[in-house]
């Protein structure tokens, strides 16, 4: 999927490809695609984890988006004009 923004400066770019894979378990750090209030939101960090709440999600300059428990994968690769720019290590 490619990400456009600049939310997640200086991590990803805007038009960043990226590359999602789905965990069993999901860590503070992790930049995830997810639903937050019915809104998708496809490359975000976690920064929070609660075992009520779930998972708390915000951009890469602080603004939170909410919590959510929906998280379809997280971010394996972020290429960007043909050159990986963040791999989950």
């Amino acid at each position: 999927m490619k990400a456009f923004g600049s939310s997640m400066l200086p991590i990803l770019k805007s038009g960043s490809l990226l590359t999602f894979e789905t965990a069993e378990e999901y860590e503070i750090g992790d930049i995830v695609f997810c639903k937050v209030k019915g809104r998708y939101i496809d490359a975000h960090k976690i920064v929070k984890k609660d075992s009520n709440k779930g998972f708390l999600i915000a951009n890469n300059h602080g603004w939170e988006n909410g919590w959510t428990k929906v998280i379809y994968g997280r971010v394996k690769t972020g290429e960007y004009q043909n050159k990986i720019i963040f791999e989950r290590s």
